[in-house]
Protein backbone atom coordinates (compact mmCIF):
# COMPACT_ATOMS: atom_id res chain seq x y z
CA UNK A 1 0.00 0.00 0.00
CA UNK A 2 1.63 3.26 -0.93
CA UNK A 3 1.79 6.32 1.19
CA UNK A 4 -1.20 8.34 -0.78
CA UNK A 5 -3.83 5.34 0.36
CA UNK A 6 -2.79 5.12 4.01
CA UNK A 7 -2.87 9.60 4.41
CA UNK A 8 -6.48 8.82 2.57
CA UNK A 9 -7.86 5.83 4.92
CA UNK A 10 -6.39 7.93 7.94
CA UNK A 11 -8.61 11.12 7.31
CA UNK A 12 -11.65 8.61 6.89
CA UNK A 13 -10.73 7.18 10.15
CA UNK A 14 -10.12 10.34 11.83
CA UNK A 15 -13.49 11.82 10.41
CA UNK A 16 -15.36 8.73 11.36
CA UNK A 17 -13.74 9.17 15.30
CA UNK A 18 -14.81 12.49 15.07
CA UNK A 19 -18.29 11.86 14.40
CA UNK A 20 -18.49 8.99 16.94
CA UNK A 21 -17.09 11.50 19.75
CA UNK A 22 -19.85 13.92 19.25
CA UNK A 23 -22.92 11.34 18.96
CA UNK A 24 -21.60 9.75 21.91
CA UNK A 25 -21.25 13.44 23.73
CA UNK A 26 -25.18 13.63 22.30
CA UNK A 27 -26.16 10.88 23.89
CA UNK A 28 -24.62 11.17 27.24
CA UNK A 29 -26.28 14.56 27.39
CA UNK A 30 -29.52 13.25 26.09
CA UNK A 31 -28.61 10.42 28.98
CA UNK A 32 -28.39 12.91 31.31
CA UNK A 33 -31.57 14.74 30.67
CA UNK A 34 -33.48 11.29 30.95
CA UNK A 35 -32.23 10.36 33.81
CA UNK A 36 -34.19 11.93 36.34
CA UNK A 37 -37.05 10.34 34.57
CA UNK A 38 -35.82 6.85 34.28
CA UNK A 39 -35.41 7.23 38.20
CA UNK A 40 -39.18 8.04 38.56
CA UNK A 41 -40.11 5.73 36.40
CA UNK A 42 -37.97 2.74 37.83
CA UNK A 43 -39.78 3.95 41.43
CA UNK A 44 -43.40 4.14 40.02
CA UNK A 45 -42.50 0.05 38.71
CA UNK A 46 -41.42 -0.94 41.95
CA UNK A 47 -44.55 0.45 43.53
CA UNK A 48 -46.53 -1.06 41.15
CA UNK A 49 -45.06 -4.56 42.02
CA UNK A 50 -45.77 -4.20 45.21
CA UNK A 51 -49.50 -3.29 44.99
CA UNK A 52 -49.49 -6.18 42.27
CA UNK A 53 -48.35 -8.51 45.14
CA UNK A 54 -50.69 -7.28 48.12
CA UNK A 55 -53.77 -7.82 45.69
CA UNK A 56 -52.39 -10.83 44.33
CA UNK A 57 -52.69 -11.87 48.65
CA UNK A 58 -56.22 -10.39 48.78
CA UNK A 59 -57.70 -12.48 45.71
CA UNK A 60 -56.21 -15.66 47.05
CA UNK A 61 -57.52 -15.07 50.86
CA UNK A 62 -61.13 -14.06 49.18
CA UNK A 63 -60.56 -17.28 47.09
CA UNK A 64 -60.60 -18.85 50.03
CA UNK A 65 -63.26 -17.51 52.07
CA UNK A 66 -65.12 -18.47 48.71
CA UNK A 67 -64.37 -22.03 49.16
CA UNK A 68 -65.08 -22.36 53.14
CA UNK A 69 -68.47 -20.60 52.45
CA UNK A 70 -69.78 -22.52 49.25
CA UNK A 71 -67.68 -25.85 50.18
CA UNK A 72 -66.21 -27.91 47.21
CA UNK A 73 -69.31 -30.26 46.55
CA UNK A 74 -71.68 -27.21 45.55
CA UNK A 75 -69.12 -25.16 43.44
CA UNK A 76 -68.69 -28.39 41.20
CA UNK A 77 -72.45 -28.17 41.35
CA UNK A 78 -72.37 -24.02 40.57
CA UNK A 79 -74.37 -23.56 43.87
CA UNK A 80 -74.37 -20.09 45.07
CA UNK A 81 -72.42 -19.80 48.16
CA UNK A 82 -75.45 -17.45 50.05
CA UNK A 83 -76.75 -20.03 52.57
CA UNK A 84 -80.40 -18.78 51.95
CA UNK A 85 -80.47 -20.05 47.90
CA UNK A 86 -81.23 -22.87 47.01
CA UNK A 87 -78.90 -25.01 44.85
CA UNK A 88 -80.18 -25.71 41.41
CA UNK A 89 -82.12 -29.38 40.82
CA UNK A 90 -79.54 -31.66 38.53
CA UNK A 91 -81.73 -31.50 35.15
CA UNK A 92 -82.63 -34.78 34.42
CA UNK A 93 -83.83 -36.48 31.39
CA UNK A 94 -86.89 -35.25 29.86
CA UNK A 95 -90.23 -37.48 31.27
CA UNK A 96 -93.25 -38.07 30.07
CA UNK A 97 -96.38 -37.79 32.40
CA UNK A 98 -98.52 -40.55 32.58
CA UNK A 99 -98.92 -44.42 32.93
CA UNK A 100 -96.60 -46.33 30.10
CA UNK A 101 -98.41 -47.38 27.20
CA UNK A 102 -100.18 -50.59 27.40
CA UNK A 103 -101.30 -49.97 31.32
CA UNK A 104 -105.20 -49.61 31.90
CA UNK A 105 -106.14 -46.07 32.24
CA UNK A 106 -106.84 -44.43 35.66
CA UNK A 107 -109.79 -43.57 35.51
CA UNK A 108 -112.84 -42.53 38.11
CA UNK A 109 -114.65 -45.41 39.95
CA UNK A 110 -117.81 -45.81 39.18
CA UNK A 111 -120.11 -44.33 42.08
CA UNK A 112 -121.54 -46.80 44.12
CA UNK A 113 -125.10 -45.19 45.17
CA UNK A 114 -127.13 -43.21 42.60
CA UNK A 115 -129.08 -40.50 44.46
CA UNK A 116 -131.07 -38.89 41.35
CA UNK A 117 -132.19 -40.63 38.09
CA UNK A 118 -132.75 -37.85 35.79
CA UNK A 119 -133.83 -38.75 31.19
CA UNK A 120 -132.39 -36.67 28.88
CA UNK A 121 -134.51 -36.94 25.64
CA UNK A 122 -133.55 -35.96 22.26
CA UNK A 123 -136.36 -33.47 20.23
CA UNK A 124 -138.74 -35.69 17.80
CA UNK A 125 -140.15 -35.26 14.63
CA UNK A 126 -143.35 -34.60 13.68
CA UNK A 127 -144.00 -38.31 13.42
CA UNK A 128 -142.82 -38.62 17.30
CA UNK A 129 -139.19 -39.90 16.42
CA UNK A 130 -135.82 -38.96 17.69
CA UNK A 131 -134.78 -35.97 15.34
CA UNK A 132 -131.46 -33.81 15.23
CA UNK A 133 -131.58 -30.76 17.09
CA UNK A 134 -129.90 -29.08 14.37
CA UNK A 135 -131.48 -30.42 11.13
CA UNK A 136 -134.34 -32.22 12.37
CA UNK A 137 -133.38 -35.39 10.30
CA UNK A 138 -134.75 -38.80 11.56
CA UNK A 139 -132.24 -40.26 13.88
CA UNK A 140 -131.29 -44.08 13.31
CA UNK A 141 -129.86 -46.56 15.40
CA UNK A 142 -130.74 -45.09 18.33
CA UNK A 143 -129.53 -46.36 21.80
CA UNK A 144 -129.73 -45.78 24.98
CA UNK A 145 -126.42 -44.85 27.58
CA UNK A 146 -125.90 -43.85 31.57
CA UNK A 147 -123.57 -41.41 32.19
CA UNK A 148 -122.36 -40.42 35.72
CA UNK A 149 -121.94 -37.27 37.28
CA UNK A 150 -120.72 -36.87 40.70
CA UNK A 151 -121.97 -33.52 42.12
CA UNK A 152 -121.82 -31.12 44.92
CA UNK A 153 -125.06 -29.68 46.56
CA UNK A 154 -124.72 -25.95 47.66
CA UNK A 155 -125.14 -26.11 51.60
CA UNK A 156 -127.08 -23.49 53.35
CA UNK A 157 -127.27 -22.58 56.80
CA UNK A 158 -129.66 -24.78 58.86
CA UNK A 159 -131.30 -22.61 62.15
CA UNK A 160 -132.41 -25.48 65.03
CA UNK A 161 -134.40 -24.30 67.78
CA UNK A 162 -133.99 -26.75 70.97
CA UNK A 163 -137.13 -26.28 73.61
CA UNK A 164 -135.71 -27.69 76.50
CA UNK A 165 -137.07 -27.94 79.95
CA UNK A 166 -134.84 -26.87 82.88
CA UNK A 167 -135.28 -27.44 86.69
CA UNK A 168 -133.61 -27.02 90.24
CA UNK A 169 -131.96 -29.76 91.74
CA UNK A 170 -131.94 -29.70 95.41
CA UNK A 171 -129.40 -32.44 95.62
CA UNK A 172 -127.08 -31.11 93.03
CA UNK A 173 -127.61 -27.59 93.84
CA UNK A 174 -127.50 -26.41 90.54
CA UNK A 175 -130.11 -25.90 87.60
CA UNK A 176 -130.58 -29.02 85.18
CA UNK A 177 -131.88 -28.42 81.82
CA UNK A 178 -132.41 -31.06 78.58
CA UNK A 179 -130.36 -30.81 75.81
CA UNK A 180 -130.41 -32.31 72.42
CA UNK A 181 -127.39 -34.58 70.92
CA UNK A 182 -126.09 -32.52 68.65
CA UNK A 183 -126.77 -29.46 70.60
CA UNK A 184 -123.57 -27.62 72.41
CA UNK A 185 -123.52 -26.70 75.86
CA UNK A 186 -125.42 -23.52 76.64
CA UNK A 187 -123.22 -20.02 76.35
CA UNK A 188 -124.01 -16.36 75.26
CA UNK A 189 -127.57 -16.60 76.07
CA UNK A 190 -130.25 -15.57 74.29
CA UNK A 191 -127.93 -15.62 71.09
CA UNK A 192 -127.61 -18.11 68.56
CA UNK A 193 -124.33 -20.56 69.03
CA UNK A 194 -122.89 -22.33 66.20
CA UNK A 195 -123.81 -26.14 65.75
CA UNK A 196 -121.51 -29.22 65.98
CA UNK A 197 -120.70 -29.02 62.06
CA UNK A 198 -120.34 -25.72 62.19
CA UNK A 199 -118.12 -26.12 65.07
CA UNK A 200 -116.29 -29.33 63.56
CA UNK A 201 -115.45 -27.95 60.23
CA UNK A 202 -113.85 -25.16 61.19
CA UNK A 203 -111.25 -26.91 64.08
CA UNK A 204 -110.48 -29.04 60.03
CA UNK A 205 -110.03 -25.91 58.19
CA UNK A 206 -107.76 -24.27 61.25
CA UNK A 207 -106.03 -27.06 62.02
CA UNK A 208 -105.66 -29.44 59.42
CA UNK A 209 -105.37 -27.39 56.62
CA UNK A 210 -103.60 -24.38 58.71
CA UNK A 211 -106.10 -21.40 56.78
CA UNK A 212 -106.39 -17.73 58.59
CA UNK A 213 -109.02 -17.08 60.74
CA UNK A 214 -110.37 -14.65 58.04
CA UNK A 215 -109.98 -16.88 55.28
CA UNK A 216 -112.13 -18.88 57.03
CA UNK A 217 -114.72 -16.97 57.68
CA UNK A 218 -114.63 -15.66 54.13
CA UNK A 219 -115.46 -19.35 53.48
CA UNK A 220 -117.71 -19.65 55.66
CA UNK A 221 -119.47 -16.57 54.39
CA UNK A 222 -119.24 -17.45 50.67
CA UNK A 223 -120.21 -21.09 50.98
CA UNK A 224 -123.04 -21.58 53.19
CA UNK A 225 -123.60 -18.12 53.74
CA UNK A 226 -123.25 -18.22 57.36
CA UNK A 227 -121.45 -14.56 59.21
CA UNK A 228 -118.95 -15.54 61.89
CA UNK A 229 -115.80 -13.57 62.92
CA UNK A 230 -112.59 -14.22 63.31
CA UNK A 231 -112.91 -14.18 67.03
CA UNK A 232 -115.49 -16.48 67.28
CA UNK A 233 -113.66 -19.33 65.81
CA UNK A 234 -110.54 -17.97 68.12
CA UNK A 235 -112.86 -18.79 71.26
CA UNK A 236 -114.61 -21.82 69.89
CA UNK A 237 -110.84 -23.76 69.61
CA UNK A 238 -110.40 -22.98 72.98
CA UNK A 239 -114.08 -24.40 73.82
CA UNK A 240 -112.66 -27.59 71.70
CA UNK A 241 -109.63 -27.33 74.16
CA UNK A 242 -111.79 -27.74 77.04
CA UNK A 243 -114.18 -30.06 75.84
CA UNK A 244 -111.30 -32.52 74.65
CA UNK A 245 -108.71 -32.07 77.30
CA UNK A 246 -109.39 -35.77 78.39
CA UNK A 247 -108.93 -36.81 75.63
CA UNK A 248 -105.41 -35.13 75.48
CA UNK A 249 -104.91 -36.69 78.78
CA UNK A 250 -105.98 -40.43 77.13
CA UNK A 251 -103.20 -39.70 74.50
CA UNK A 252 -100.47 -38.78 76.80
CA UNK A 253 -101.13 -41.97 79.31
CA UNK A 254 -101.52 -44.10 75.71
CA UNK A 255 -98.08 -43.11 74.45
CA UNK A 256 -96.25 -43.20 78.32
CA UNK A 257 -97.06 -47.40 77.67
CA UNK A 258 -96.35 -47.13 74.36
CA UNK A 259 -93.18 -49.60 73.36
CA UNK A 260 -91.58 -46.95 71.28
CA UNK A 261 -91.99 -42.98 71.24
CA UNK A 262 -89.94 -40.70 69.05
CA UNK A 263 -89.60 -36.93 70.64
CA UNK A 264 -89.20 -33.39 68.86
CA UNK A 265 -89.01 -30.13 69.68
CA UNK A 266 -89.02 -26.52 68.15
CA UNK A 267 -89.79 -23.06 68.50
CA UNK A 268 -93.08 -21.58 68.75
CA UNK A 269 -94.01 -17.87 69.62
CA UNK A 270 -96.77 -17.38 72.18
CA UNK A 271 -97.98 -13.50 72.82
CA UNK A 272 -94.82 -12.35 71.03
CA UNK A 273 -92.23 -13.89 73.22
CA UNK A 274 -90.42 -17.76 72.03
CA UNK A 275 -91.38 -20.66 73.20
CA UNK A 276 -91.43 -24.30 72.27
CA UNK A 277 -93.93 -27.03 70.48
CA UNK A 278 -92.70 -30.31 71.87
CA UNK A 279 -94.21 -33.29 70.00
CA UNK A 280 -94.23 -37.23 71.46
CA UNK A 281 -95.19 -39.51 68.12
CA UNK A 282 -95.66 -42.73 68.21
CA UNK A 283 -96.88 -45.16 65.16
CA UNK A 284 -100.81 -44.07 65.72
CA UNK A 285 -100.62 -41.92 67.98
CA UNK A 286 -99.13 -37.93 68.80
CA UNK A 287 -98.78 -35.32 71.18
CA UNK A 288 -98.12 -32.03 71.15
CA UNK A 289 -97.22 -29.62 73.66
CA UNK A 290 -96.33 -25.53 73.75
CA UNK A 291 -94.17 -25.05 76.68
CA UNK A 292 -92.09 -21.37 77.39
CA UNK A 293 -89.23 -23.26 78.69
CA UNK A 294 -86.91 -26.49 76.72
CA UNK A 295 -85.48 -27.76 79.69
CA UNK A 296 -85.25 -31.16 81.11
CA UNK A 297 -88.19 -30.84 82.85
CA UNK A 298 -90.52 -30.56 80.47
CA UNK A 299 -89.95 -33.86 78.64
CA UNK A 300 -90.05 -35.49 82.01
CA UNK A 301 -93.21 -34.36 82.62
CA UNK A 302 -94.62 -34.98 79.46
CA UNK A 303 -92.90 -39.03 79.51
CA UNK A 304 -93.23 -39.50 83.27
CA UNK A 305 -90.39 -40.29 85.35
CA UNK A 306 -91.19 -44.31 84.91
CA UNK A 307 -90.63 -44.18 80.99
CA UNK A 308 -88.05 -46.51 79.91
CA UNK A 309 -88.03 -48.41 83.57
CA UNK A 310 -90.43 -50.80 81.53
CA UNK A 311 -88.19 -51.53 78.20
CA UNK A 312 -89.69 -48.65 76.45
CA UNK A 313 -87.30 -47.32 73.80
CA UNK A 314 -87.14 -43.40 72.92
CA UNK A 315 -86.02 -41.79 69.87
CA UNK A 316 -84.66 -38.28 69.38
CA UNK A 317 -81.98 -36.27 68.43
CA UNK A 318 -78.85 -35.41 70.24
CA UNK A 319 -80.14 -32.94 72.62
CA UNK A 320 -78.99 -33.22 76.13
CA UNK A 321 -82.44 -33.25 78.18
CA UNK A 322 -83.43 -37.02 76.43
CA UNK A 323 -80.20 -38.74 78.16
CA UNK A 324 -81.82 -38.09 81.51
CA UNK A 325 -84.04 -41.28 80.99
CA UNK A 326 -82.60 -44.84 81.90
CA UNK A 327 -84.12 -47.11 79.68
CA UNK A 328 -82.90 -47.69 76.08
CA UNK A 329 -82.26 -44.85 73.21
CA UNK A 330 -81.99 -44.88 69.62
CA UNK A 331 -80.46 -41.44 68.33
CA UNK A 332 -81.11 -40.25 64.73
CA UNK A 333 -78.51 -41.10 62.38
CA UNK A 334 -80.02 -38.79 60.10
CA UNK A 335 -78.87 -35.84 62.25
CA UNK A 336 -75.75 -37.07 62.86
CA UNK A 337 -75.30 -37.33 58.55
CA UNK A 338 -76.62 -34.09 58.68
CA UNK A 339 -74.01 -32.55 61.10
CA UNK A 340 -71.06 -34.36 59.17
CA UNK A 341 -72.32 -32.49 55.24
CA UNK A 342 -72.33 -29.21 57.61
CA UNK A 343 -68.98 -29.54 58.90
CA UNK A 344 -67.56 -30.38 55.91
CA UNK A 345 -69.77 -27.20 54.01
CA UNK A 346 -67.87 -25.01 56.68
CA UNK A 347 -64.40 -26.54 56.27
CA UNK A 348 -64.16 -28.26 53.00
CA UNK A 349 -60.81 -29.77 53.40
CA UNK A 350 -62.39 -31.99 56.36
CA UNK A 351 -64.15 -33.94 53.17
CA UNK A 352 -61.17 -36.77 52.87
CA UNK A 353 -60.61 -36.69 56.80
CA UNK A 354 -60.61 -40.52 58.16
CA UNK A 355 -63.06 -39.56 60.55
CA UNK A 356 -65.49 -38.35 58.26
CA UNK A 357 -65.49 -40.61 55.28
CA UNK A 358 -65.72 -43.69 57.50
CA UNK A 359 -68.34 -42.27 59.95
CA UNK A 360 -70.60 -41.51 56.72
CA UNK A 361 -70.09 -45.03 55.51
CA UNK A 362 -70.65 -46.26 58.98
CA UNK A 363 -74.30 -44.94 59.26
CA UNK A 364 -74.81 -45.88 55.60
CA UNK A 365 -74.18 -49.61 55.99
CA UNK A 366 -76.49 -49.65 59.33
CA UNK A 367 -79.01 -47.92 57.76
CA UNK A 368 -79.01 -50.47 54.91
CA UNK A 369 -78.48 -53.57 57.02
CA UNK A 370 -81.86 -52.72 58.85
CA UNK A 371 -83.51 -52.92 55.43
CA UNK A 372 -82.34 -56.41 54.69
CA UNK A 373 -82.91 -57.78 58.31
CA UNK A 374 -85.81 -59.65 57.07
CA UNK A 375 -83.49 -60.74 53.81
CA UNK A 376 -80.61 -62.17 56.15
CA UNK A 377 -80.57 -65.06 57.96
CA UNK A 378 -80.26 -64.65 62.17
CA UNK A 379 -76.88 -65.91 62.18
CA UNK A 380 -75.63 -63.55 59.26
CA UNK A 381 -77.36 -60.51 60.40
CA UNK A 382 -76.19 -60.93 63.79
CA UNK A 383 -72.73 -61.76 62.57
CA UNK A 384 -72.87 -58.16 60.62
CA UNK A 385 -74.32 -56.33 63.63
CA UNK A 386 -71.16 -57.00 65.73
CA UNK A 387 -69.10 -56.11 63.07
CA UNK A 388 -70.59 -52.74 62.57
CA UNK A 389 -70.25 -52.46 66.40
CA UNK A 390 -66.65 -52.86 66.59
CA UNK A 391 -66.51 -50.54 63.78
CA UNK A 392 -68.22 -47.97 65.76
CA UNK A 393 -65.75 -48.57 68.97
CA UNK A 394 -62.76 -48.56 67.03
CA UNK A 395 -63.96 -45.29 65.26
CA UNK A 396 -65.39 -43.86 68.41
CA UNK A 397 -61.93 -43.96 70.37
CA UNK A 398 -59.52 -42.67 67.96
CA UNK A 399 -58.35 -38.84 68.55
CA UNK A 400 -57.01 -36.19 65.76
CA UNK A 401 -56.02 -33.33 67.41
CA UNK A 402 -58.36 -31.18 65.95
CA UNK A 403 -61.66 -29.12 67.69
CA UNK A 404 -64.19 -30.40 65.04
CA UNK A 405 -63.42 -34.19 64.72
CA UNK A 406 -62.46 -34.90 68.24
CA UNK A 407 -65.63 -33.21 68.99
CA UNK A 408 -67.75 -35.69 66.78
CA UNK A 409 -65.31 -38.36 68.02
CA UNK A 410 -66.44 -37.72 71.28
CA UNK A 411 -69.85 -37.96 70.90
CA UNK A 412 -69.57 -41.49 68.92
CA UNK A 413 -67.84 -42.38 71.95
CA UNK A 414 -70.81 -41.11 74.22
CA UNK A 415 -74.05 -41.91 72.10
CA UNK A 416 -72.01 -45.34 71.12
CA UNK A 417 -74.97 -47.89 72.83
CA UNK A 418 -77.20 -45.10 71.62
CA UNK A 419 -76.74 -45.25 68.00
CA UNK A 420 -77.44 -48.85 67.21
CA UNK A 421 -80.06 -49.76 68.84
CA UNK A 422 -82.12 -50.10 66.41
CA UNK A 423 -80.18 -52.91 65.04
CA UNK A 424 -81.37 -54.91 68.02
CA UNK A 425 -85.16 -53.85 68.17
CA UNK A 426 -86.97 -54.46 64.76
CA UNK A 427 -89.97 -52.01 65.72
CA UNK A 428 -87.23 -49.24 66.54
CA UNK A 429 -86.36 -47.13 63.45
CA UNK A 430 -82.90 -45.52 63.16
CA UNK A 431 -83.65 -41.78 62.03
CA UNK A 432 -86.43 -39.49 64.38
CA UNK A 433 -88.45 -39.09 61.11
CA UNK A 434 -91.61 -39.74 62.49
CA UNK A 435 -91.28 -36.73 65.00
CA UNK A 436 -89.89 -34.71 62.09
CA UNK A 437 -93.07 -35.40 59.88
CA UNK A 438 -95.01 -34.62 63.22
CA UNK A 439 -93.73 -31.00 63.24
CA UNK A 440 -94.00 -30.36 59.89
CA UNK A 441 -97.71 -29.33 59.59
CA UNK A 442 -97.20 -27.51 62.85
CA UNK A 443 -93.90 -25.71 61.51
CA UNK A 444 -96.25 -24.68 58.10
CA UNK A 445 -98.59 -23.28 60.66
CA UNK A 446 -96.26 -21.52 62.36
CA UNK A 447 -94.66 -19.92 59.32
CA UNK A 448 -98.34 -18.63 58.45
CA UNK A 449 -99.37 -17.50 61.62
CA UNK A 450 -96.04 -16.99 63.81
CA UNK A 451 -97.24 -18.85 66.41
CA UNK A 452 -100.43 -18.15 69.31
CA UNK A 453 -101.56 -15.04 70.60
CA UNK A 454 -102.12 -16.20 74.08
CA UNK A 455 -100.65 -19.41 76.56
CA UNK A 456 -104.46 -20.23 76.61
CA UNK A 457 -105.09 -20.14 72.63
CA UNK A 458 -101.33 -22.16 72.51
CA UNK A 459 -102.57 -25.14 74.59
CA UNK A 460 -106.24 -25.06 73.35
CA UNK A 461 -104.46 -25.50 69.69
CA UNK A 462 -102.12 -28.33 70.85
CA UNK A 463 -104.67 -30.17 72.39
CA UNK A 464 -106.65 -29.94 69.40
CA UNK A 465 -104.05 -31.08 66.98
CA UNK A 466 -103.22 -34.08 68.73
CA UNK A 467 -106.27 -35.03 68.69
CA UNK A 468 -106.75 -34.63 65.23
CA UNK A 469 -103.22 -35.82 63.68
CA UNK A 470 -103.96 -39.11 66.03
CA UNK A 471 -107.32 -39.42 64.33
CA UNK A 472 -105.44 -39.02 60.64
CA UNK A 473 -102.58 -41.14 61.48
CA UNK A 474 -105.11 -44.01 62.62
CA UNK A 475 -107.06 -43.68 59.46
CA UNK A 476 -109.93 -42.63 60.30
CA UNK A 477 -111.98 -39.74 59.38
CA UNK A 478 -110.78 -36.22 60.96
CA UNK A 479 -114.39 -34.57 61.02
CA UNK A 480 -116.28 -37.47 62.13
CA UNK A 481 -113.79 -38.07 64.81
CA UNK A 482 -114.12 -34.51 66.14
CA UNK A 483 -117.69 -34.55 66.02
CA UNK A 484 -118.10 -38.08 68.15
CA UNK A 485 -115.20 -37.14 70.47
CA UNK A 486 -117.47 -33.44 70.81
CA UNK A 487 -120.75 -35.43 71.37
CA UNK A 488 -118.93 -38.06 73.68
CA UNK A 489 -117.89 -35.17 76.06
CA UNK A 490 -121.24 -33.11 76.02
CA UNK A 491 -123.25 -36.14 77.20
CA UNK A 492 -120.89 -37.12 79.53
CA UNK A 493 -119.65 -40.29 78.22
CA UNK A 494 -116.35 -41.91 77.60
CA UNK A 495 -115.15 -43.08 74.69
CA UNK A 496 -112.30 -45.24 73.63
CA UNK A 497 -111.93 -43.74 70.20
CA UNK A 498 -109.08 -42.91 70.04
CA UNK A 499 -107.35 -44.99 72.16
CA UNK A 500 -107.48 -48.12 74.24
CA UNK A 501 -106.57 -47.57 77.66
CA UNK A 502 -109.56 -47.52 80.30
CA UNK A 503 -111.78 -44.52 81.05
CA UNK A 504 -110.12 -41.79 83.08
CA UNK A 505 -111.70 -39.54 85.90
CA UNK A 506 -111.91 -36.19 85.53
CA UNK A 507 -109.52 -35.54 87.97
Amino acid sequence: MDGGTLERRYDEVLREAQYLRGHCHHLELELRMCRPALYRADRKNERLEQRLEKVLAENKMLKQKLADLSGSEQSKRGASPRPFVKANIPSKPARIPGRKKGHPAALRPMPEVIDVQETVALPVDTLGKPCCPECRSQLNEVETHQRYVEELIPSKVVTTCYHTTSGWCPCCRKRIESRGENQPPAVDLPHAQLGLNAISTAMVMRVCYRLPFRQITRLFQQLPGLKISPGAIVKQIKRCGKWLQKQYRRLKWAIRAAGVVHADETGWRTGGKNGYLWTLSTADMTLFHVDHSRSAKVIAELLGEAFGKDGQTLVSDFYSVYDQFDGPQQKCLTHLLRELRETVAQRPELSSHALFVRCKRLVQDMLRLKKRRGRLKAAQYWRRVQRLEQRLKELASQRFNDPDTDRLAKRLNKYQTKLTTFLHKKEVDGTNNAAERALRPAVVMRKITGGSRSAEGAKAWAIVASVMRTAEQQGKDVLESIKTLLKAEWSGKETALLTELPPLDSS
